[in-house]
């Protein structure tokens, strides 16, 4: 019998499945944004116009999807380095570079494009020092406007890396995994909580929204356990779809599609994480497989190579558009127009965002990943290369 452990059949040195994952998961951001906050109004849209913006509507779900990567890929990466030396050190060093550089530029953007009057956004102090400290998801607590609404899932994200590896490296599996199931089911219970009280049950707060987190993490664990096998992988996958399904259809009488009702406020996100699990958990069952061609799309990969970027910066171009485009073209921004007016508004403004990501990944963050890469790094052998990119990304 083969003395390699079961999960490393799954694991490998490099899962392109889950780069195609996180490009459909920045996709379906830029689409949201790019069709549902428009400034342009679409002079009575056709049916089929009305189902394709319909469709894009629910392109924020693409943050959950991110959320569920992270959770997944960062605790692979702290479980199998959580009794080496320098684990926190390490861990932070690599984060830092990762993540940090392509962030602040984008702070010290945005201070210069609003100053200069180069787009339709006024992003102050007040939020952009709140957003230095990685707090751009609490900023109303503090009595401040969320003036870039993109950073608060980052926010949410450095939270669960300032708390997380502390928890990796001290509770046993069986610790980590109660840790998971609590916070899946407590999110969930405080959004009712805030929801029953007349609160913002639907702010991004870490801990309203952890819980997608928590979902990724789980099956981090438990795939370098039972579930260590492909075999495992796909029922567990089922499981969950079936789960997901099973809270939907359950919610469907309570409105759980809506935001404005007890259900959707409490479970919408449950539903979404779990659903998203599944699709993490089958992309890795059938990943070095004969089926995993359908899920290596080259397409979708150059998309999550450059989602971070794409993430950070779309928002602020689709601005930038709109802000000369009122200028040059003001009858387009002031009258209904037909929905082709639109659609080239978003190719112009996502083909920016994409040309500007692009710059950013490979002549400005890859400059730091070099400098990561020149110190002996901790071995990761079992997890997919592209993992601090796909965390960094949501």
């Amino acid at each position: 019998m083969s003395s390699i452990p079961s999960e490393q059949f799954v694991l490998r040195s490099r899962i392109p499945e889950l780069d195609t994952l996180r490009g459909i998961a920045v996709l379906l951001v830029l689409f949201f944004h790019g069709f549902n906050l428009t400034p342009i109004h679409v002079a009575r849209p056709a049916k089929v116009v009305g189902w394709f913006l319909g469709a894009t509507a629910g392109g924020w779900m693409g943050v959950n999807l991110f959320f569920v990567l992270s959770g997944f890929l960062i605790t692979g990466i702290l479980l199998n380095t959580r009794s080496a030396p320098h684990y926190y050190r390490e861990f932070y060093r690599r984060r830092a570079l990762r993540i940090l550089p392509a962030y602040y530029l984008i702070l010290a953007v945005l201070l210069l494009v609003t100053r200069l009057g180069m787009a339709n956004r006024n992003v102050g102090w007040p939020f952009l020092g709140l957003s230095f400290v990685y707090l751009a998801n609490v900023t109303d607590l503090f009595g401040v406007a969320s003036q870039y609404t993109v950073l608060w899932s980052l926010a949410v994200e450095e939270h669960f890396y300032l708390l997380w590896p502390t928890a990796v490296r001290w509770l046993t599996r069986r610790g980590l995994t109660i840790a998971c199931i609590v916070l899946v089911a407590g999110c969930p219970a405080l959004r009712a909580f805030y929801y029953l009280r007349g609160y913002e049950y639907g702010a991004g707060y870490t801990w309203l929204t952890a819980d997608g987190l928590a979902c990724g993490a789980l099956l981090a664990i438990l795939v370098r356990g039972a579930l260590g096998s492909r075999r495992g992988l796909m029922l567990f996958a089922a499981g969950t779809a079936v789960l997901a399904l099973a809270v939907f259809v359950g919610g469907l009488p309570y409105g759980i599609y809506l935001s404005r009702t007890l259900a959707g406020g409490a479970f919408r996100y449950t539903f979404l994480n779990l659903a998203f699990t599944a699709v993490v958990a089958g992309a890795l069952a059938v990943s070095a497989t004969r089926f995993a061609s359908l899920l290596r799309i080259g397409w979708l990969k150059f998309f999550g190579d450059i989602s971070y970027g794409l993430y950070l910066v779309h928002m602020l171009a689709f601005d930038v558009v709109d802000h000369f485009g009122a200028r040059l073209l003001p009858s387009i921004y002031s009258t209904p127009q037909g929905f082709l007016t639109v659609c080239l508004r978003f190719l112009v403004g996502s083909g920016f965002s994409i040309t500007l990501a692009y710059g950013s990944r490979w002549y400005f963050e890859e400059r730091f990943l070099r400098l990561r890469e020149k110190r002996e790094s901790i071995p990761t052998a079992t997890l997919p290369k592209a993992a601090e990119e796909v965390a960094a990304a949501s």
